[in-house]
């Protein structure tokens, strides 16, 4: 596993990540989720991301009981806010930040966070109100950096230019082969402003993988199959894209790379992308993505993806 600097914290993290959405606490029997938690560690994965509105705290919960116990300087533990806990709890105020914060440490069973992410922006909400109230979180010990997700370049200049706040440390736009919008104004900004990007679904929730075939229905085991997990698929599923991406097959055969491999080390050939999340429901996933570290992807290997993509992108 290799490491890098997320942004200009101070922390370093796995170049692979694990996440928690729609998975632990909700899609995943618990030993086999926490099966894959201990494969992460095994395997040099540092860096855990979730977020309040997981399965309503139950993935807090979950990290919290596995990793209680594990020296807390041997990962980072990022968590967001935003999206509602209840019928009035939601959004980035003031009010809302501080009374999320206490309640995701307590799920989590630790003082603080490493990262505390907004999990979209807020526009009900004075973009002043919510970096002073993170700001008020950081300067509590509550967590150690800021970051934002899925925050257009605009918000994120914005932020930047407030003066006296804590300063955005991390960026978490969805990124992979199939999906490249952060490369017109996000990523741009973001390594100017010396700002990490922990890019979310690099594998397109698996498609990318290849385990799915056009007109044929999924593996009883994947994510499309399940109820819990496989709703928010959307696109990602229609039949053209599967299509593209059987195209993509022959060549992480020809590299020697299994196709999410390939995918992973796509979305890391940017030196702006710090760290790329999957999500996995059982170890020998976790094997397999954690491999895609360090790899480094031809120029021939570049066009021939991007050939194989034009048709969807």
């Amino acid at each position: 596993m290799e490491y890098r600097q997320l942004g200009g914290s101070d922390l370093t993290v796995s170049e692979i990540s694990l996440g928690s959405w729609l998975t632990y606490g909700v899609g995943v029997e618990a030993d086999a989720a926490r099966a894959c938690v201990e494969k992460a560690f095994d395997v040099g994965i540092n860096f855990f991301d979730t977020a309040n509105v997981y399965g309503r705290g139950a993935a807090e919960e979950f990290l919290g009981e596995t990793l209680a116990g594990t020296d807390r300087s041997a990962y980072v533990l990022a968590t967001k806010v935003f999206f509602p806990m209840s019928r009035k709890d939601r959004g980035l105020s003031a009010v809302q930040i501080h009374k999320q914060i206490e309640a995701s440490l307590t799920r989590l069973r630790t003082d603080y966070v490493d990262l505390y992410q907004c999990h979209r922006y807020d526009r009900d909400t004075p973009l002043e109100e919510t970096m002073q109230a993170l700001t008020d979180v950081v300067r509590e010990g509550k967590a150690r950096y800021v970051g934002i997700s899925e925050w257009n370049a605009h918000q994120i200049k914005a932020a930047l230019d407030l003066p006296g706040v804590e300063r955005i440390v991390s960026s978490q736009p969805q990124y992979s082969m199939l999906w490249r919008k952060p490369e017109k104004e996000v990523f741009p900004l973001c390594e100017q402003e010396g700002i990490g990007n922990i890019v979310w679904s690099p594998l397109a929730q698996g498609v990318l993988t290849g385990k799915y075939d056009p007109g044929t229905p999924p593996p009883e085991d994947s994510r499309a199959a399940s109820k819990s997990m496989g709703q928010d698929m959307g696109r990602w599923r229609d039949v053209d894209v599967l299509d593209a991406v059987q195209h993509l097959k022959p060549i992480a055969e020809e590299a020697r790379l299994t196709m999410a491999q390939m995918a992973l080390a796509w979305v890391l050939r940017q030196p702006v992308v710090s760290s790329a999340i999957i999500g996995a429901s059982r170890p020998e996933q976790v094997e397999d993505n954690a491999a895609a570290s360090g790899v480094k992807l031809s120029d021939d290997v570049l066009k021939a993806i991007d050939e194989a993509l034009a048709p969807v992108l």
